[in-house]
């Protein structure tokens, strides 16, 4: 089970942490991702993982801005975001999949992130 939080409503410029309490999937052979769905958009965006061998990447919108981590140890995946834009806001999703070959993926249930011009 995934679950997500610590989205909100922020300035642009502004900074949020996401949480995703992921137990049992921050261990390998477990790759962990994050998504997001903006607004009147139909698919979900990739925005960054962390291999089963802790290897990250980023979505090129993203790069330099957010920062994925995980603790393994109190068994949640982050999402650290920076330098927040408009354009950032969306439902963001945590996901965990066997070494990111979206086999076997399992969803969050998303949190809402809002940043305001």
């Amino acid at each position: 089970q995934l679950v997500e939080s610590g989205g909100g409503s922020v300035q642009a410029g502004g900074s949020l942490r996401l949480s995703c309490a992921a137990s049992g999937y921050t261990s390998s052979p477990y790759c962990m991702l994050w998504f997001r769905q903006a607004p009147g958009k139909q698919r979900r965006e990739w925005v960054s993982r962390i291999s089963n061998l802790g290897s990250t990447t980023y979505a090129a919108s993203v790069q330099g801005r957010f920062t994925i981590s995980k603790d393994s140890e109190k068994n949640t995946l982050y999402l650290e975001m920076k330098s927040l834009k408009p354009e950032d806001t969306a439902i963001y999703y945590c996901a965990a999949d066997l070494r990111c070959s979206s086999t076997s993926r399992v969803w969050g249930q998303g949190t809402q992130v809002t940043v305001s011009s």
